[in-house]
């Protein structure tokens, strides 16, 4: 189920159970995050042309990918736990640890990244996720 109003009417929603589309034109759009989410994203929004999307993961072990968003800066923000994030960038690694609540990295459009961690951890993401590319660690 989508809820794509923003105009004219404020709702106390969760990041937990729903994502939020910033339009080109700026709007708030809400989309639930269920299974069917990158579905709709592809599809309900011009292949995310111009949008960014907002929203927040909870993991306990390494990720098993790899990811790069080309048409854009990936903002990654600790809201609890304890990661570390692994950026390549031009054939270099470089690790960024976040630690406590409300740390963040900036990571750079076109660069390859990956997170570590061995503790229950959350972190919000703002993605410009147009082509957004995966491989395998």
């Amino acid at each position: 189920m989508t809820d794509n109003k923003s105009e004219g009417s404020t709702s106390v929603l969760s990041l937990l159970k729903n994502f939020i589309v910033i339009t080109p034109d700026q709007q708030a759009r809400i989309e639930v995050a269920d299974d069917r989410v990158y579905e709709r994203l592809a599809t309900d929004y011009d292949g995310f042309v111009g949008h960014k999307l907002i929203s927040t993961f909870e993991f306990d072990k390494d990720w098993s990918n790899w990811e790069k968003h080309p048409h854009g800066d990936e903002i990654v923000v600790l809201l609890s736990g304890s990661v570390t994030l692994i950026i390549e960038r031009d054939s270099c690694q470089q690790t960024v640890q976040l630690d406590y609540a409300g740390t963040f990295a900036v990571v750079p459009r076109d660069s390859w990244h990956t997170a570590t961690t061995n503790t229950l951890s959350k972190l919000l993401f703002i993605t410009p996720g147009e082509n957004t590319q995966h491989r395998p660690v």
